[in-house]
Parts: structure tokens; C-alpha cells; sequence
């Protein structure tokens, strides 16, 4: 076995070495077709490789190598505060590199970390990737986890798991099980994932499918978003469709399309839906709008109700002074004190102290002192307070349908 040894500022030519190479400060190696070396590829300081280069392990220390053909390294490549320059295809079984990995072609590894920047211009095929500072891969990015304590900017990603401590912009692709992201996350293309959490800004430029979606700050998607449960701290807003079993936000949400949820919705403040709005329960703290709405189970709202082809629950609820547009349809629908609505069919209708309604068609109409309705149609029985003011009132055999 014969080692090589390339001295300080050096510059020579090498083929096939059988054994160890070890090259010094400042040092150029050009390959004589390609650069193989048996044992272990030792580098001190900077040093390039004009060429390719393939090697059973490779040792960075203390500087910058590079190489400016491809690079294969049996089983694994460490740089001691150091960083590699790739500009081919690269293999290694495993990556340690403390400071910065380059990559110019596609790349394949196992375990791999570095401690600074990773960069890449091709596509990257890894076990797991772990980087303690950026990650900007312009290709696409297939492993089982990455992991980021910086930020992250690869074009897709076809992943298990995404952690990062900053921010994190996507092309597209998919994260299977985790998405973590303690700033802003950013998809451009059509996205599937599993869980998503962010701390700040959650954005879908294009189409999205996922499970449960937590963000403390704001959600942005432009096109339809499908998911299993949405909880956003402040405000959020879908373009196309949205569909899923809940939602709750604590300020403003709104949607662009029809909102179809299986379970309920909860917003702090206000709730507006340009199509078809079907959920579950409903709970309003400010105002709702859509173009119409149907739930299958309770209702409360404590500001503003607006449809116009009208809102049907098992069981409404106005609160005090809110306000309702558009026909009411309901088992129960009560108005509490000083709300006002226009229509109202159900079976059992209540307007508290100082409510008010135009028209109420129901089994069963209850109104407390100081109520006015303009106009009752009732099945069974009309129980008025003193004080309560009906326009007209009439009894039938048969209650005319209610919309919706």
C-alpha cells in the first residue's frame, strides 16, 4: 500500500492512490481522469481537486475543499470546521460537516448534518438531514426527516417528518406525518401533509391536503384547503374551498368559496363565507355572512347574522342585540333580549324582552314583555306577554315549507 502526501501550496497530478492521501494548506490536486483514493482522504486548510474524486472516508479540517467534479465517498465524509464544495454528483454512506456543505449536482447520502448552510442546485436523497443553520436546495428533497434550526427553501420535498426553528418556504410535495415550523411556513405548489403547527404565518399558494393545522398567527391559502381540525389564533383566510371537520379562530376568518365542516365552528370575531356555509355546531362572536348556510346541529350568534338564501340549525341563538338578515329556519330559535331578525320558521320560536321580528311562521311562538313581531303564523299555540306587540296573528292547520 502506498500513501500520497501533497505538500503545503503544492499543485500535482494524481490518478488511483492505494492507501491514504493526505493534502496540505493551499494545495491542487488535478485528476488524471478521476482522483481514487483505497483509504482515507485527508484535507488540512484549503484545498482543490480539479476533477473527480472517490475515496473510502474523507476528512476536512480547518478550511475549505473543493471539488470541482463529482465526489463518492464509501462510507463517510467529516468536516472539522470546515466546508466542502461539490460541483457534480455526490454519494457518501454519511455527512458530519461543521460549517458549510455546497452541492452542485444530485446528491445521495445516509445520516446527514451540517452545522451552517447546506446548499444545493440539484436534487438530494438522504436518510435523515439535520442543519443547524439554512438549508436552500433549488431541486427536490427525499428523506425521512429534515431538520432545521435555521431556515429552509427547497423546490419539493417528499418527507416524513419537517421540523424547523425559523422559516420554511416549499415548492410543493408532501410531508407525511409532521410539519413544525416556529415562524413562517410557505408552500408554492400543491401540498399534502400530515400535521402542520406553526408559530406565525401559515401560507398555501396553491391547492393543500392535510390533517390538523395549529397556527398562532395567520393562515393564507389562495386555493382550496382540505383538512382534519384548523386552529388559528388570529386571522384566516381560504380563497377557494374549505373543507374539514373544524375550525376555530380566535379573530377574523374568511372564505372565498363554500366552507363544508362535519364537526363545528368557532370564531372569536368575524366569520364570512362567499358560497355554501354546512357545519356542525356554530359559535359567532362578532358576525357571519355567507351566501347561505346549513348545519346539523346548534347555533349561537352574538353579533351579526347575514345570509341570503337563508340559515337553518337544529337550534339558533341570537344573542343580546344581535342581528340577523335572511329567513331563520330552526327546531328552536330564540332571540334573546333586544335582538332582531327578519323571517323565522321553526317549530318553536322565542323573542326575549324587547326583541324584534317581522314574520314568525311556527308550531309554537313564544314572546316576553315588550317583544313585536309584525306578522305570526302559528300551528299549535301563540303565548303573548303584556306588553308584547303582534301586527297580525293567524292559526292554521298546516304550516306553509320552510326554505332551505
Amino acid at each position: 500500500m502506498t500513501d500520497a502526501k501533497v505538500p503545503s501550496g503544492a499543485r500535482v497530478r494524481l490518478g488511483t492512490v492505494e492507501g491514504d492521501l493526505r493534502a496540505e494548506r493551499n494545495s491542487t490536486i488535478e485528476a488524471e481522469g478521476a482522483v481514487r483514493v483505497s483509504g482515507t482522504a485527508e484535507f488540512e486548510g484549503n484545498v482543490d481537486v480539479v476533477g473527480d474524486l472517490s475515496c473510502r472516508s474523507l476528512d476536512a479540517e480547518g478550511g475549505r475543499v473543493r471539488i470541482s467534479g463529482a465526489l463518492s465517498v464509501e462510507e463517510r465524509l467529516s468536516g472539522d470546521d470546515a466546508e466542502i464544495e461539490v460541483g457534480g454528483t455526490f454519494r457518501a454512506g454519511a455527512v458530519d460537516v461543521d460549517r458549510r456543505l455546497r452541492l452542485g449536482g444530485p446528491a445521495e447520502t445516509g445520516v446527514l448534518e451540517v452545522g451552517g448552510l447546506l446548499g444545493g442546485a440539484s436534487t438530494l436523497t438522504a436518510t435523515t438531514v439535520s442543519v443547524g443553520g439554512k438549508l436552500r436546495l433549488e431541486g427536490k428533497l427525499v428523506a425521512r426527516s429534515l431538520e432545521a434550526g435555521g431556515s429552509v427553501e427547497v423546490g419539493d420535498v417528499e418527507l416524513d417528518d419537517l421540523e424547523v426553528g425559523g422559516t420554511a418556504r416549499l415548492g410543493g410535495g408532501e410531508v407525511r406525518r409532521k410539519v413544525e415550523v416556529g415562524g413562517r411556513f410557505r408552500v408554492d405548489g400543491a401540498f399534502a401533509f400530515g400535521t402542520l403547527e406553526t408559530g406565525g404565518i401559515a401560507e398555501f399558494r396553491a391547492p393543500a391536503t392535510g390533517g390538523n393545522i395549529e397556527i398562532g398567527g395567520v393562515l393564507s391559502a389562495e386555493n382550496d384547503l382540505a383538512f382534519a381540525d384548523l386552529e388559528v389564533g388570529g386571522v384566516g383566510e381560504i380563497r377557494g374551498n374549505g373543507r374539514g371537520r373544524s375550525v376555530r379562530i380566535g379573530g377574523k376568518f374568511s372564505v372565498g368559496g363554500s366552507l363544508t365542516l362535519s364537526g363545528p365552528l368557532e370564531i372569536g370575531g368575524k366569520v364570512a363565507v362567499r358560497g355554501a356555509l354546512a357545519a356542525g355546531d356554530v359559535e359567532v362572536g362578532g358576525k357571519l355572512e355567507a351566501e347561505r348556510a346549513v348545519l346539523t346541529g346548534r347555533a349561537s350568534i352574538s353579533g351579526a347574522l347575514v345570509t341570503r338564501a337563508g340559515f337553518k340549525a337544529v337550534e339558533i341563538t341570537l344573542g343580546h342585540r344581535a342581528r340577523a338578515s335572511g329567513p331563520l329556519v330552526g327546531g328552536r330559535v330564540t332571540l334573546e333580549r333586544r335582538a332582531e331578525a327578519e323571517t323565522i320558521f321553526g317549530q318553536r320560536v322565542g323573542l326575549d324582552r324587547l326583541a324584534r321580528a317581522q314574520r314568525i311562521v311556527a308550531e309554537e311562538v313564544r314572546l316576553e314583555k315588550g317583544a313585536t313581531v309584525a306578522e305570526v303564523v302559528y300551528l299549535r299555540t301563540l303565548s303573548v306577554e303584556e306588553g308584547a306587540r303582534v301586527g297580525t296573528a293567524q292559526k292554521v292547520d298546516a304550516l306553509p315549507p320552510f326554505p332551505l
